[in-house]
């Protein structure tokens, strides 16, 4: 299940868009020192869901500066 889908992406703006790619890294960031420090997290999968997430949204971003319509 992705954390947001394509459509709520670019109802965003791109302030917003910004601020939940510096949250989302935020968290990834914490879920790897977890996994590295050899604890256990309690979804793993997360980890690539909010890979995910950051390339969607970072996708978009890059559409909307370049002019693309989708």
């Amino acid at each position: 299940m992705a954390i947001l889908r394509l459509k709520e992406i670019r109802a965003l703006s791109s302030e917003q868009r910004i601020d939940k790619v510096n949250e989302f890294r935020t968290e990834l960031a914490r879920l790897k020192t977890m996994v590295e420090a050899g604890g256990a997290i309690d979804n793993p999968s997360r980890i690539r869901e909010l890979r995910k997430t950051i390339a969607r949204i970072l996708t978009v971003e890059n559409e909307q500066k370049r002019g693309v319509e989708q």
